[in-house]
């Protein structure tokens, strides 16, 4: 996949912003004012949340992914190539995990969303 292809699977995701915070390059996807992906300028993947660190480890041990770096250990880097289907249930996951951390009216305030889909 590439980065654009990466970037039209988050713009979809009900209240997705997208944003440079950390300089030109770097594309950073947030819900409710939180970070669920991110590329780095240099580094070809995206860094997503896992459900906590024994999945994001589980993860690297497998070869799916390493982890991200600048964030905490329950966050990996999938690299671009490890296929699309991958990605997009990582992406999915990540932002599903990020959405129900945010307040009731917040998520309330966003349209409804199946991370299986």
């Amino acid at each position: 996949m590439t980065r654009d292809a990466v970037n039209n699977i988050c713009k979809t995701l009900p209240g997705a912003d997208w944003s440079e915070p950390f300089g030109p390059g770097h594309d950073v996807w947030k819900v409710g004012g939180k970070i669920f992906a991110a590329m780095g300028a240099v580094t070809e993947g995206v860094s997503v949340k896992t459900p906590d660190i024994e999945t994001a480890a589980m993860l690297i041990e497998a070869g799916v992914g390493i982890k991200a770096p600048y964030f905490h250990r329950s966050w990996v880097l999938l690299p671009l190539d490890v296929g699309q289907d991958e990605l997009t249930h990582r992406i999915h996951r990540s932002y599903a995990l990020i959405r129900a951390s945010l307040t009731k009216k917040t998520q309330a305030a966003l349209a409804p969303f199946d991370p299986d889909t």
